[in-house]
Parts: C-alpha cells; sequence; structure tokens
C-alpha cells in the first residue's frame, strides 16, 4: 500500500503572518492567496494528467492548530486513502487522533510522531482527482 504520494504544506508558527509573507511576496516572489497563504501546483510522476498543491502557510504564534505538539511548525502529507493508512498506523502502535476532518477541500487526519510533532494527513476530495483524471 502506498502510503504517502507527496508533500501537501508546510504550515509554521510566526510572530505576525501577514507581515512575514508579505516580506515573502515582495523579496522571493511568493503568490499569496488570502494575503497570508502560497500555493505550489505540480504533477506527480505516476498521474501527470492529476494536478496536485503544496500549500505554505505561517500560523500565528498562538495557533492551537498544531496541539498537542509543540513544535513551531506541522508538515502536511498528502494520501491517497486516509481510512486506510490511519487503519494501518494504528495497528503499528502509532499514536493517531481520533478526528477525522471531512471538506470541500478533502479529508484530514492527524498522527504524531515519536518525537512530539503533530503530522497532518490530508487525502484530497475524490471527485476532485476523478475530474482531472478525465481532463475536465
Amino acid at each position: 500500500m502506498k502510503r504517502v504520494i507527496g508533500i501537501g504544506g508546510i504550515f509554521f508558527k510566526s510572530q505576525d503572518p501577514q507581515k512575514l509573507a508579505e516580506w515573502h511576496r515582495r523579496h522571493l516572489g511568493l503568490e499569496l492567496i488570502d494575503g497570508a497563504i502560497a500555493s505550489f501546483p505540480w504533477r506527480s510522476a505516476d498521474e501527470p494528467e492529476s494536478e496536485n498543491r503544496t500549500m505554505w502557510a505561517p500560523f500565528p504564534k498562538n495557533t492551537r492548530y498544531f496541539a498537542p505538539s509543540r513544535a513551531p511548525f506541522m508538515i502536511n502529507f498528502i494520501v491517497a486513502d486516509l481510512d486506510r493508512l490511519l487503519r494501518q498506523l494504528r495497528r503499528e502502535g502509532v499514536e493517531v487522533d481520533e478526528r477525522i476532518e471531512d471538506s470541500e477541500f478533502g479529508r484530514f487526519g492527524w498522527i504524531m510522531d515519536p518525537e512530539g510533532h503533530r503530522i497532518e494527513l490530508w487525502e484530497p476530495p475524490r471527485a476532485k482527482r476523478a475530474k482531472k483524471r478525465k481532463g475536465k
């Protein structure tokens, strides 16, 4: 079973997310969405017809989104089958958050690594992947 198929995002805490994002826009050319998020499109060698995205986003320093991790960052990995992967990780003894979030952007689950870093697992919406495969 293929587990991780790409990096979906790099999220980190910042003193001033808007100001930091603007610095990256001005000096590094990041194209920002909503003033503080950058999105980088890419295609997989296995599925060149399907476009993926990797997100870059600074979060407020006091965000609880990374909890229970105390780390100032969180990595988001793209996965093909979130439910199957979470079941497998539980069998392997990995700490898995019971919550799963379903949204228009896909499905999200979370795990903790042995050093206490929260990792977000993201399964993109199936409908969007199917449309991309059909060329829509």
